[in-house]
């Protein structure tokens, strides 16, 4: 028989934006009944984020901190015709780790994994079973929306963990090694050091087509660590495919999932155009909610969306180099906007990551000679503004 549950906040969708809300909301707000459901069985599935140090505003490091599983101090890029070591902090998270501090976090009655939520609205969640969740106000952070309604490229990857028989004697992660050979646009191996003798390699595409053929990379991943004499046995491994955005309607992709319910994360459209990256999206939105006294489903939609549509808004930036890169660059030259990009300030760098560039970062990027022509540049440009 069917059953109704009642509760003040229900988030749908126990990734890293619908986790990280619960874990906030239960840190800040302890008297809520927050619910948390999921049709997986775990929070944060099987996925590793990574995060430069000025991402994270320091007044929202509280949410994140005790979930950082590994840091370091610099990373390392590589281009053909450049190679730098660029002073800055980095850290990692393993999803395990945010699905131990949820648990934590919340009573086991109000982590409800292993349950699919097909309907969603303002103030209620159908599951699958045929139960029903009445909330004060839901927020909806169950992946993608309509992503047709957006101009979209793609960063789409395979990475694996692998445990060595020897030291691998890197000091520092690498997060762009864009000497291998290109293929299918930009391409790089991103490789990060989690201890003396485990270590995290990954292929990483900027590609015009969404689709990821594992096994046409996974060689590619082999030949990488023999090269490197990385002989050992894989742990874990896992692969994604990233919007990059160019342009789109905004308010479509929004209606897309639900014109009136409050979302988070990609649902929401909360990831930086030209990484794909959602991490410090996600944590400026648990702090926003958390900072809230009104958690009916109104207030949480004009919250949520708020926010959402000033982030769209102030990074039309890099949606217009987005744009150039990957309508104006030719695939296999991709690699020289990256090159000319990591020969700029170390500030400028961060700040572009975190998607907070300042007018002098921007002229900055679009001064002195440019990677790719300018009249295709141009063109390219007036036909995504037509």
């Amino acid at each position: 028989m069917a059953t109704t549950i009642s509760c003040d906040v229900a988030i749908v969708g126990a990734g890293l934006a619908g986790g990280l809300i619960a874990l906030a909301l239960a840190k800040r707000h302890p008297d809520l009944d927050v619910r948390l459901i999921d049709g997986g069985d775990s929070v944060g599935g099987n996925h590793l984020w990574s995060f430069f140090g000025s991402d994270v505003a320091a007044a929202d490091r509280w949410i994140v901190e005790p979930m950082v599983t590994y840091g370091w101090r610099g990373y390392d890029v590589a281009f053909p015709h450049h190679a730098r070591t660029i002073d800055a902090t980095y850290y990692s998270i393993e999803s395990s780790a945010l699905d131990r501090e949820v648990r934590a976090a919340l009573p086991p009655e109000r982590l409800m994994l292993g349950r699919k939520a097909p309907g969603v609205s303002a103030t209620g969640v159908v599951l699958a079973d045929g139960d029903r969740i009445e909330a004060g106000g839901v927020i909806d952070a169950r992946g993608t929306g309509d992503l047709s309604m957006l101009d979209l490229g793609w960063q789409k990857f395979v990475g694996r963990e692998i445990a060595l028989d020897a030291p691998h004697r890197r000091e520092r992660p690498v997060v762009m090694d864009a000497t291998v050979k290109q293929i299918d646009g930009y391409r790089f191996v991103y490789v990060l050091p989690f201890s003396e003798r485990r270590i995290f390699v990954e292929d990483t595409y900027y590609s015009d087509k969404a689709e990821l053929n594992r096994r046409a990379i996974e060689p590619r991943l082999d030949r990488y660590a023999e090269a490197q004499e990385w002989r050992g046995s894989i742990v874990r491994e896992e692969s994604g495919v990233l919007p990059v955005a160019m342009g789109g309607d905004f308010e479509g992709y929004w209606r897309s999932g639900g014109a009136k319910t409050a979302k988070a994360g990609m649902r929401a459209g909360l990831f930086h155009p030209t990484t794909g990256y959602s991490l410090p999206d996600a944590i400026r939105t648990a702090a926003a909610i958390v900072a809230q006294r009104d958690f009916s489903g109104e207030a949480l939609h004009t919250l949520t969306h708020g926010l959402a549509k000033q982030t769209w808004d102030a990074r039309g930036f890099y949606r217009m180099l987005d744009t150039m890169l990957f309508r104006a660059a030719e695939p296999e030259e991709r690699y020289r906007v990256l090159e000319r990009f990591y020969r700029l300030d170390p500030g400028l760098i961060g700040r572009f990551y975190a998607g907070t560039s300042t007018l002098k970062d921007k002229a900055r990027v679009l001064v002195g000679k440019p990677p790719v022509p300018i009249g295709r540049a141009v063109r390219a440009l007036m036909r995504a503004r037509a």
